[in-house]
């Protein structure tokens, strides 16, 4: 009986501490839909920041990108963290983080 409930302790602690990671959020405006809020912000400043400054404003070779949706739209921001340009490696990212991170950008002006 010990051995059984250890187990299941212990299977649900390992079943419940793989779950998390993103928050999940009813998408307003849908009836009983689940979308993954993705904070863009947080996506950039753990992947950005080593090269362009820690509020994006350049760094050595490395451009100031703080107000970059006033150059790039929002689909040239997304071509360049898919696929890198230049100097700049593409980020190791999901396509719905680039994106959200891409949207952020962009409306940095």
């Amino acid at each position: 009986m010990k051995k059984t409930l250890l187990a299941l302790l212990l299977g649900s602690a390992l079943v419940l501490g793989a779950c998390g990671g993103k928050e999940k959020v009813k998408e307003e405006g849908t009836a009983g839909t689940e979308t993954v809020k993705i904070d863009a912000e947080k996506i950039a400043q753990a992947n950005c920041i080593s090269c362009h400054g820690e509020t994006l404003e350049g760094r050595g070779n490395f451009p100031n990108i703080s107000k970059i949706g006033a150059t790039l739209s929002k689909d040239e921001i997304l071509d360049v963290v898919k696929n890198g340009k230049g100097n700049m490696p593409k980020i190791n990212i999901s396509s719905d983080e680039a994106e959200a991170v891409a949207k952020w950008l962009s409306e940095k002006k």
